[in-house]
């Protein structure tokens, strides 16, 4: 088992007169995992965050961070912690590798020339090293922030949204850079209210809506509990392969959208290779044969009953 990295008790963040932004919530984080908070704009994310970054103050329960106690003993593991805020814009007029120097002096860290250009080659930025920060493009500031949060070489680094506005290859490059750094051994605390996001990513995922963790687990055992089948695609068997398969009492259907497919629901994993067995061994025809199961989009949508786009919800 990972040694624990944070441990959260009941935590409560309350707000006159009658909003709970955070409503007893627990969880717990692993060294050297990905951990995401998913949800939709307003979930209570941010506000978590900021609570165990020491920003903001609960209203009640606990919370341990690199085993300090973050309400009393933050200042003991401060320089442990990364940060990358929300919407986080750099320093306009400075460059990216003075950038990095000022963010080190504000930690008290002598940091060389040669450990600034590895900073800057960590993410990708080093043909723009002596540009302006403000003419960087977006992905190219959230890669610069992630940088600067690194600079005290981070046991636990908190990404906030940090993917929010950007365009799908940025989005990929930053995917790329976080996995690269949990390579490395850093854990991460990631909010995201993109579904694909959390799964390509997370060891971890916490599902949040209103203030609530309303699900909690790997993305495979989320879609395990809450997800409803694996579809087995046999695809080209047609009609034949259908009547094939009913012949040997294995219920299917053909695909909707592409009839030449038969389509086999499995509903409980634990029967997936009993069924695959059965297909294998028959001689149903067919030109190829895989599984397609459901995602974490399709868990959400079951547990809150509304899809999310640009983390709002859509009725």
């Amino acid at each position: 088992m990972p040694e624990i990295v944070v441990e959260v008790e009941n935590l409560v963040k309350y707000y006159p007169p009658d909003v709970k932004a955070v409503d007893d919530i627990s969880f717990d984080i692993g060294s050297g995992t990905i951990f995401s908070m998913l949800g939709p704009n307003g979930a209570g994310k941010t506000t978590t965050v900021e609570i165990l970054e020491g920003l903001r103050n609960p209203t009640s329960g606990s919370a341990q961070v690199l085993g300090a106690d973050i309400f009393k003993d933050y200042s003991k593991i401060r320089k442990r912690v990364g940060t990358l805020p929300q919407n986080f814009e750099p320093f306009d007029l400075l460059k990216p590798w003075e950038a990095i120097s000022y963010w080190a002096s504000l930690y008290d860290i002598r940091i060389s020339k040669k450990e600034i250009d590895r900073l800057i080659e960590s993410v990708n930025l080093m043909d723009r090293k002596n540009l302006m920060s403000k003419k960087l493009s977006g992905g190219e500031k959230r890669k610069l922030g992630i940088a600067l949060s690194l600079v005290n070489n981070p046991e636990l680094l908190f990404l906030d949204e940090p993917t929010t506005g950007l365009d799908p290859k940025a989005r990929r490059d930053l995917w790329n850079l976080i996995d690269i750094i949990r390579d490395k051994g850093t854990t991460i605390f990631l909010t995201t209210h993109y579904l694909d996001e959390a799964e390509k990513l997370s060891n971890d995922v916490a599902i949040m809506h209103k203030g609530k963790i309303i699900a909690q687990g790997s993305p495979d055992s989320l879609v395990e509990k809450y997800g409803k089948s694996t579809i087995i695609v046999l695809e080209g068997a047609g009609k034949a392969g259908l009547a094939k398969l009913k012949e040997i009492g294995i219920s299917a259907s053909i695909d909707e959208i592409d009839d030449r497919n038969v389509l086999v629901e499995v509903k409980r994993h634990s029967e997936m290779k009993a069924t695959m067995a059965r297909i294998a061994n028959s001689d149903v025809p067919m030109n190829d044969i895989y599984t397609k199961r459901e995602s974490l989009e399709d868990v959400f949508l079951s547990l809150i009953g509304s899809k999310m786009e640009d983390g709002v919800l859509k009725e």
